[in-house]
């Protein structure tokens, strides 16, 4: 497989994974906050036929409260195992991994179901609303299930689509749709929101919106934000970036200067 490496501009300080474990980096980093997630030497082994596919190879990281995190690479690299992981999806073959020292390696799937229910908001590139609700019945879903969750309303708000909470799907745009997705994911209130490829299915111009309305989030909320990504330009939005090549941590970026949604080329 061939690596993947991200150039980033100057205001990025770039730290070589061999040179720094995940979580320790520069003055400006998170590291005196609380982790929120700590992984160490995770591995993911898929069996396809005769073949063992390694997804990932010794993964090392850690993610903070109110952090952005981006987390970059190739087709192949990683990144959505180790994202499904995080969120309770899946679990590694061998590895540990803790939400707020609570091991996720430990427990069984009644614990991964409650954990996944009450922490973790997921937003996928494919929006999988129901088409026969409205934006707002949508979001509603989910907000009966949680413990505290905001009024679909507010989230819709949150998302820029109070206007538009009482249309369905088929009268949404692709990036409305996904901006409701993201609203019914912030409905109970996560404490972490992992995202896979949210812009993935979008032009530029809408994924601009759907990515202002993630990072407006991450702020009004003060929730843990992780997005994987393929695409380079991304990355500048982060506080923290985790390049992952062949299933490894290849780099991690302290961003120096995060830049705003709309300020990004790609």
């Amino acid at each position: 497989m061939s690596s993947f490496r991200l150039n980033l501009p100057d205001h990025v300080q770039v730290m070589k994974a061999a040179d720094k474990s995940a979580g320790q980096s520069s003055d400006n980093s998170p590291t005196s906050r609380t982790a929120v997630f700590t992984a160490h030497g995770l591995t993911k082994v898929y069996r396809m036929g005769e073949v063992d596919v390694h997804a990932l190879r010794g993964v090392d990281v850690e993610m903070y409260a109110g952090e952005f995190v981006v987390i970059l690479g190739a087709s192949g690299s990683g990144k959505s195992t180790l994202l499904n992981i995080l969120g309770g999806l899946d679990v590694p073959t061998s590895g540990r991994v803790s939400f707020r020292d609570q091991s996720l390696t430990d427990a069984d799937e009644d614990d991964l179901t409650e954990y996944r229910r009450e922490h973790i908001g997921f937003v996928f590139q494919f929006y999988n609303l129901i088409a026969s609700l409205t934006a707002k019945e949508n979001v509603a879903l989910v907000a009966d299930i949680a413990k505290d969750p905001l009024e679909p309303e507010e989230a819709l708000r949150k998302v820029g689509l109070y206007d538009r909470r009482d249309h369905y799907p088929s009268q949404l745009s692709g990036g409305e749709q996904q901006r409701v997705a993201i609203a019914r994911a912030i409905g109970k209130r996560p404490d972490v929101l992992l995202c896979d490829e949210p812009t993935g299915a979008l032009d530029v111009k809408t994924g601009v919106i759907v990515l202002e309305a993630i990072a407006r989030i991450n702020q009004d909320l003060g929730t843990l934000t992780a997005v994987i990504t393929h695409n380079a330009a991304i990355a500048e939005m982060a506080d923290r970036v985790i390049s992952l090549s062949d299933g490894r941590v290849a780099e991690i970026h302290v961003n120096q200067n995060r830049k705003e949604a709309k300020e990004l080329v790609w």
